[in-house]
């Protein structure tokens, strides 16, 4: 008796053919090699790829809490002008504006519940964010270190990865997930993880200063510093682990004020004022 045969056989096609039966790529997930001869970045900016880390508290505006959409609507625009022109960028937003877990509101409370609390204001930082991003026509995308798939897509770094090379906007949130780490850790990690050219942090003041100068009048801003700088002058920029993290592998970290209109493309046009924190090898 002759075997009927299958609809789905073509004449062509070997059982063995590795195309005819490889599963197709997943587009999300899966980054595609890219060919020796791609032409560099043509924008004209420093770096191809960036995180930018900006404070909750730059979201307060003139506020003394919460989240102020103007303000938030200004770091969006700033965001989006350089994203249309092909920077590769993605955020990570504290939630200092909101709640802090060693802040004073936390007072006696357990450290661990206090972080995740934190944890939970950068999810509304992001999705304010990213309301104001899509408001103006840029595609964005929260992915969450806690799983809350109503609201954000999980953290995946491939899945990332690939939204940035298709010029979304990627907000990384709640931290990396677990306590005991701020979100400065969590933005040098992600910044490790996406293979960032710098990590930029957006603050309310313009660099790095010997001292707070918003109570010290006779602090001076530093221009360049080094990792061991940070580290051994108890600057406070970033906490220890993120300052260790970058300078192991070896991405730079802008310090500039985002509250300045059109800072962050000076910053990457290498203009305007800011600190610069790098290894010794890189300054010279």
């Amino acid at each position: 008796m002759r075997r009927a045969t299958s609809p789905f056989r073509f004449a062509n096609v070997e059982k063995n053919d590795s195309l005819f039966y490889k599963t197709p790529p997943n587009p999300d997930t899966d980054r595609f090699p890219m060919p020796d001869d791609t032409p560099a970045p043509s924008h004209g900016f420093r770096w191809n790829r960036v995180l930018l880390k900006v404070s909750g508290e730059v979201l307060m505006g003139d506020a003394a809490y919460g989240i102020d959409m103007k303000t938030v609507a200004v770091v969006a625009q700033a965001v989006a002008e350089v994203a249309r022109e092909g920077v590769e960028i993605c955020l990570v937003i504290g939630g200092g504006n909101i709640f802090r877990g060693l802040s004073k509101a936390a007072g006696d409370m357990d450290r661990a519940s206090a972080d995740y609390m934190g944890m939970l204001a950068t999810i509304m930082n992001a999705l304010a964010m990213q309301s104001a991003l899509e408001k103006i026509g840029v595609d964005t995308r929260v992915q969450s270190a806690i799983p809350m798939a109503a609201i954000a897509e999980p953290y995946i770094r491939r899945r990332a990865q690939r939204h940035l090379e298709k010029g979304r906007v990627v907000i990384f949130a709640a931290g990396v997930g677990a306590p005991f780490f701020t979100t400065d850790s969590g933005a040098a990690l992600r910044a490790a993880e996406m293979q960032c050219d710098a990590l930029l942090k957006g603050t309310s003041v313009d660099g790095v200063y010997t001292a707070d100068p918003k109570k010290d009048a006779s602090a001076t801003r530093y221009d360049t510093l080094t990792y061991q700088d940070v580290l051994a002058k108890d600057l406070r920029v970033m906490d220890a682990s993120a300052i260790s993290m970058m300078r192991d592998t070896g991405i730079p970290i802008v310090v500039f004020s985002i509250r300045e209109e059109g800072s962050l493309r000076r910053v990457l046009n290498g203009e305007g004022v800011y600190t610069v924190i790098e290894n010794p090898s890189a300054k010279a």
